[in-house]
Parts: structure tokens; sequence; C-alpha cells
């Protein structure tokens, strides 16, 4: 048997870590090694280590391929008991060590300025906060991984497996990958964290006339709607209106309308099996065909994969009659 080349990776268990995802990505790591149809011709394999954040210290763990901040469950990552941690995650990057990230993760990167100017993803829900704390981050909360070579920021909080296939497949090879995705039930490719979010209305921002024309289109989005009725509802001429909703909610009214509809849309092809017309024409959209392309685009799916995917009302259709009370 040919001798294996180790990898060694570790998990930053910071506090409030979650420790599912510490823990899951240690046994993906191992199953990998088990089951890499290479393992007896001298291919690589990993040594996981769990690293608690205050043993991250001087030179201490040098040599290290990746190092990987698993998600945070309170989506608040505690900054001041992360300071050495963070001048740590700097020197292991500088000698080589890939920097990941898995949902909350991010923040502690972007703090440690290694996502400067770089793409990067966080989870949906954060992004908006995320983006406003660090600005010079190209921020894509659509992805559910981004690969950037020496840096990888996944979204989720379950994304650490889109993280953890990944590694696999770039140290181990598609096969060896390929293999862990099945005894793990994962989906290897194609995800995207749009398929799974929905307009999370910012109304934190103290911009009185702005909440009041949000609350307003949470209930009339079907409506056809005016820009200079948006304004006059804000008590605000039309150009102020425009940069004020842009500030506050970081998104252009119509984009924040097609949002809005997409997001009930969604709810509607989840509990129910109406046609798609009926369904876009209730949300807003009188022309199926643009309804669809709007869906598509902000989805990554169409209306009637979303529904095949997603749908309660189809899967309640296959579970046994007592078994649905």
């Amino acid at each position: 048997m040919a001798e294996q080349l180790e990898h060694q990776i570790a998990v930053i268990d910071y506090p409030g870590a979650q420790q599912s995802a510490i823990h899951g990505l240690i046994d993906l790591f191992e199953t990998a090694n088990r089951l890499n149809p290479a393992r007896d011709a001298g291919a690589s394999r990993f040594s996981v280590l769990r690293l608690p954040a205050d043993d991250c210290r001087g030179e201490y763990q040098c040599g290290l391929l990746a190092l990987i901040l698993p998600p945070c469950l309170t989506g608040t990552v505690e900054k001041g008991a992360l300071a050495t941690l963070k001048e740590w995650i700097r020197a292991r990057h500088c000698e080589g060590t890939i920097a990941c990230s898995v949902c909350a993760g991010a923040f502690i990167l972007a703090d440690a300025d290694l996502l400067d100017d770089r793409p990067a993803t966080t989870h949906w829900v954060l992004a908006q906060r995320f983006a406003l704390e660090f600005p010079k981050v190209k921020l894509d909360q659509d992805k559910m991984l981004v690969d950037d070579g020496d840096v990888l920021t996944a979204g989720g909080v379950m994304a650490w497996t889109d993280l953890g296939l990944r590694l696999i497949e770039r140290w181990m090879g598609k096969p060896a990958m390929l293999a862990t995705a099945r005894m793990f039930l994962i989906d290897p490719g194609g995800r995207e964290q749009r398929f799974y979010s929905s307009l999370e209305p910012q109304l934190a921002h103290a911009d009185a006339g702005i909440v009041k024309v949000q609350n307003w289109l949470a209930l009339h989005y079907a409506r056809s709607v005016r820009i200079n009725t948006l304004a006059n509802l804000a008590g605000l001429g039309e150009r102020t209106f425009l940069r004020r909703f842009q500030s506050a909610t970081g998104q252009s009214p119509n984009r924040y309308l097609q949002q809005l509809r997409v997001a009930r849309a969604k709810e509607q092809l989840e509990l129910d099996e109406r046609p798609i017309d009926a369904i876009a024409e209730s949300v807003g959209y009188a022309d199926v065909s643009a309804f669809r392309k709007i869906f598509q685009r902000t989805v990554g799916l169409t209306p009637g994969a979303y529904r095949q995917r997603f749908s309660v009302a189809r899967g309640s259709a296959l579970v046994p009659r007592e078994f649905q009370r």
C-alpha cells in the first residue's frame, strides 16, 4: 500500500459556533477518507482537528491545508472574544492556508480583512446586515458556495455540506466526493440559496416614510403600482423617495415589489395546486410569461420546478390519509 499524503484541516470552535456543524464536518472528511476509491494508491487523506478558538495562539497549528469557521446559530458573532483569533487567521492565510466560512462565519473572515474586494456569500437572512457592515465585500447572497481559490464562503446553516464536498473534490477528486455525497444523501451540486430564500423586509432603518410604503406594499403588492403613488404615500418627491428607498432597503422600489410578489407566489406554489397562471395573476402578473421569467431570474428555478421541489400539497398526496391528520 502506497503512503498517503495527509492534509490537515482545522474546524474552529469559536464562542457560539454550531456544534453539529463542527462534528458533521469531521464526520464528512473521515467518511471521505474511508470511501475514497484511490485510498490504497497513495491518495490524499484528511486529518481533521477541532480547534477551540482560545487555543489559536502564535504559530500553533501552522501548515494547515484549510481552516473552517462554522455557522453560528444566533447569527451574531461575539467580536470581543475573537481579536486573537482574527490575527491567527490572517497569519495562517499568509502561510497559504485556505480560509473557509459557513453562514455567520463569514463575519469573522470579513472582520479579519480577508474578504475585501472579493466575492463571498453568507446566509441570506444575514445578507443586509453583512453588506452594511462590510461594504467592500462583493456579496452574492444567492450563491450557496463561493469558491475564490484561497478563500471559500458558504451560505446557509447546512451549507457546510457543500463546502466539505468542494474541499473533498479539490484534494481527493470527484469519485471520492461523489461516494461521500451518496453516503450522506447530499445533492453534490447545483444548489443555490435563492431556492430557499424569501423576502425579509427590513423595517428597523428608522425612515418612517419608507416603512409606511413597505407596509402598504405588503398589503397591496398585487396592484399596478406607480412610483409617484408611493412617493406621495411617503410624503416625498419622486427623486428623494427613490434615493431614500434604495438607502433604507438596499433595492429599488420595482425590484422590492418583484421580490415581494415572487415571495407570495412561492408560498402559493408550496401550499396549493392551482394553475401557475392563476397564481401569477393573484400576485399581480397578468402576463404569465413575464411572471415565469421574473420568477426564474429571482429564484433560479421555474415555477413548475419550484413546485415540484417544495410543494407541501403535492407531497401530502403521497402520504397515507391516516397520517395527514
